[in-house]
């Protein structure tokens, strides 16, 4: 974390910078309240200042709101190109843009998490989920203020009453609790393409690894299929822990056991059956949850591939979930996924698909709309190819 420095009411104050998507620490500090109007708080940030919220805080909120319906409306593709590909990109250039305006009104968090606004919510647990306690640079513990953006902060709130609630999964009969930070599983026709498909052919109780296991929700799926042993991996400590906690209330400890790491276990245990949910489009993440979308030149699916035929057993599968929307935005064509297959030295022994259910594909004023209405999620089986 850095340092920030504002004058406020003739004195210099100090607080901690923290931001998940790595946003810089502001440079230029204004102090407002809620006799700021939208329209003077929107050319204050877009001159690159930040607006210290002193106001109500519900206020805060609907000014968030009036300066996003200010802003232009979401990008629409060019009409002239017809190319999916420049509008998937220009989508998320604006959407950046757009992010980093309204990330410009920030709120200080006491020493402990609480805000000392009017009608403020008290956000202590929310933030201690997702933050732990405060530190300073030191990585002590620190008895002063953070500064966090006000859609950051609702962000925080918003993914702790879904930590809290859960998400109903259909396919366990349970539900799965997302932690802070960690790909969220709302989107649960992969999860029934794993639920449904055969096991490899002979192997009723295979032992399984979940490579990339996020909440845990697909090596809890295989573990109620009757896995005998199912080792899930995450690169992000954030969902080791969230995929243990899952385990835990699912009493599922005792088969399945989750570890970091980067895609593979460090050792060189084989496996029957090996499940990988990739992130499905090539693309730089700008923040910890779109590591479970966005994949830098498709880096986790080409290491999958490449090294899943030397951690199977011999009549093991590997089983890739990946949604084709690349494809259909020109991101990734369907005989390069095939020759990367093909290259990894496996081949395709069978494929299951279906249609997501997300509301995107029905929302015609979607830019990406042509694209999404067209996406299907595939479940591809995957053996060494024999010589």
């Amino acid at each position: 974390m850095s340092t920030v420095s504002w004058t406020e009411n003739g004195t210099r104050r100090n607080a901690l910078w923290h931001s998940e998507n790595g946003t810089a620490a502001p440079a230029r500090i204004v102090v407002v309240d809620d006799r700021m109007s939208a329209n003077a708080a929107l050319r204050l940030a877009q001159s690159g200042s930040s607006l210290l919220w002193r106001g109500d805080f519900h206020n805060a909120r609907q000014l968030l709101r009036a300066i996003d319906r200010r802003l232009p409306e979401k990008s629409s593709p060019a009409p002239e190109r017809g190319d999916l590909g420049f509008s998937f990109h220009a989508h998320r250039q604006a959407r950046s843009e757009r992010a980093a305006l309204l990330g410009r009104i920030v709120i200080v968090l006491e020493h402990d998490h609480s805000i000392r606004l009017r009608r403020a919510p008290d956000v202590r647990a929310a933030c201690k989920h997702a933050y732990g306690k405060p530190t300073n640079e030191s990585g002590d513990v620190s008895s002063g203020m953070m500064l966090v953006s006000l859609p950051e902060l609702l962000g925080v709130i918003g993914a702790f009453q879904w930590h809290r609630k859960g998400i109903d999964i259909a396919a366990l009969g349970a539900r799965i609790h997302p932690g802070y930070g960690v790909f969220a599983p709302t989107r649960d026709e992969y999860i029934d393409l794993v639920a449904r498909a055969p096991l490899p052919h002979g192997i009723d109780h295979p032992v399984v690894f979940d490579i990339g296991t996020g909440t845990g929700v697909l090596a809890a799926v295989l573990a109620q299929r009757g896995a005998r042993e199912v080792l899930a991996t995450d690169i992000n400590p954030r969902a080791v822990q969230c995929a243990r906690e899952n385990m835990q209330q699912l009493g599922l400890t005792g088969r399945v056991r989750v570890v970091e790491a980067d895609l593979w276990p460090g050792n060189q245990q084989r496996a029957d059956l090996i499940v990988c949910n990739p992130p499905w489009l090539p693309g730089c993440p700008t923040s910890a949850l779109e590591l479970g979308i966005y994949d830098p030149a498709s880096d986790v699916l080409n290491r999958f591939l490449g090294n899943l035929a030397d951690h199977l057993t011999p009549h093991g599968e590997g089983w890739l979930i990946l949604s084709d929307l690349a494809e259909h935005l020109g991101l990734r064509t369907r005989d390069e996924l095939l020759a990367r297959i093909a290259d990894a030295g496996l081949e395709v022994t069978a494929r299951h698909e279906t249609t997501p259910r997300h509301a995107r594909i029905a929302d015609s004023t979607d830019p990406l709309h042509a694209a999404r209405a067209r996406e299907r999620t595939v479940l591809w089986r995957l053996t060494p190819r024999i010589p």
